[in-house]
């Protein structure tokens, strides 16, 4: 090419702007000259990225939240449209984020920019009429799940499967022994880790339930220890003050700050709120149990255009109930602590063969196989 690349890169939160900043690693390398600008966080830039707003302005979840912060949300996304159609990009690269990226990607595609989305959306979950809806506005979708390229390749789009970045990351066999001699935990005791959620909301649902599951395990086998891992500053103060109370001191329960995956790997049998980190301890070969609760009203809503059987990722993946999952009423601690206590007893071979396999399906060389993708677009006549 006779003059640089101009890439536009958007990533809205933290796990946007891991993937950007490695992305951005892997097109350099093959094009070091390239100029890339947009809105990333710490990665993204460190990779050489100029964010022209502060990412943690855009990192906003829950419906009440972002109606607060809208006006300033909007206003950041109107500028930078502005922003890039004066600077007219080779490309645009939206991370994840789609309620705030598709509507960039549709002003520039309009404009005669190339554009990729980097995450598909759970359309094969639910509000599947939004794979029609993608490929009018990406003219590619990077796919980290390889069921999802056929949905947008049968709706006429463009779409490449690029694998997991958990699965780049997570050993193929994690070694449990010095996991848990990391936490200087008995080597003999059974260790169940709890994972209530990263999100407030989730904690404020799934926190004191799962404490008090440890409490019915404990009373099934005495001599079971229990690792809690805080997502954040704010979510280990939240433990800390229910660990604190009386009738839940004499628990077991190792409290850590972050050191999620460590917790997971040290585990025998692992409690989880349903969402990504459940991918996470598949690929880490644990059985484990998923639990969820949402409001009613909310739960409702979604049992309604929610298209699959099955919550969990792992169950999706493998499309079967590998593992058990409790919603709602059924997520008490009684139900909780007999299924995880089945776990840990059973023999989980079959189902740590279930994860291997699924663990090198998810394996690629995620960043060069999403660079080549998006400089192929670039170069297509």
């Amino acid at each position: 090419m006779n003059k640089p690349l101009k890439i536009a890169i958007c990533a809205g939160e933290v796990s946007g702007d891991l993937l950007g900043g490695h992305l951005i690693n892997a097109l350099k390398q093959q094009y070091p000259d390239c100029e890339i600008f947009g809105i990333g966080g710490k990665q993204m830039i460190a990779a050489g990225c100029e964010s022209f707003f502060n990412q943690e302005q855009l990192a906003v979840r829950g419906l009440v939240e972002v109606l607060k912060r809208l006006p300033e949300i909007l206003s950041i996304r109107k500028n930078l449209i502005n922003i890039l159609l004066n600077k007219k990009p080779d490309i645009f690269i939206g991370i994840d984020s789609p309620d705030f990226n598709f509507s960039i990607e549709k002003k520039l595609k309009k404009a005669g920019i190339k554009t990729v989305h980097y995450v598909s959306p759970s359309v094969w979950a639910w509000r599947g009429g939004r794979v029609k809806k993608i490929v009018k506005i990406a003219d590619m979708v990077l796919c980290l799940f390889p069921m999802e390229p056929e949905l947008y390749q049968k709706a006429g789009g463009n779409a490449v499967f690029v694998g997991h970045p958990l699965a780049q990351t997570i050993d193929l066999t994690p070694n449990t022994q010095n996991a848990k001699q990391f936490f200087r935990l008995p080597e003999n005791n059974p260790i169940f880790t709890l994972l209530p959620g990263s999100r407030m909301s989730e904690l404020e649902y799934l926190a004191e339930t799962f404490i008090q599951t440890a409490g019915e395990i404990v009373n099934k086998i005495p001599n079971t220890q229990f690792l809690l891992p805080a997502a954040t500053e704010k979510g280990f103060q939240y433990l800390q003050n229910l660990l604190n109370q009386e009738k839940y001191r004499h628990l077991p329960i190792h409290l850590i700050n972050g050191q999620a995956q460590q917790a997971i790997i040290a585990a025998d049998c692992v409690l989880a709120a349903s969402g990504t980190v459940t991918l996470e301890v598949a690929l880490c070969k644990k059985p484990m149990v998923i639990a969820y609760k949402i409001s009613p009203i909310t739960f409702a809503i979604v049992k309604r255009i929610f298209q699959l059987p099955y919550i969990g990722l792992p169950n999706i993946l493998l499309k079967k109930f590998a593992v058990p999952e409790l919603l709602q009423q059924d997520a008490n601690p009684i139900k909780l602590a007999d299924e995880l206590c089945k776990q840990y007893q059973q023999n989980q071979q079959s189902l740590i063969d279930d994860f291997s396999l699924l663990h090198k399906e998810l394996k690629q060389n995620t960043n060069q196989i999403a660079a080549n993708a998006v400089l192929s677009l670039i170069n297509k006549e």
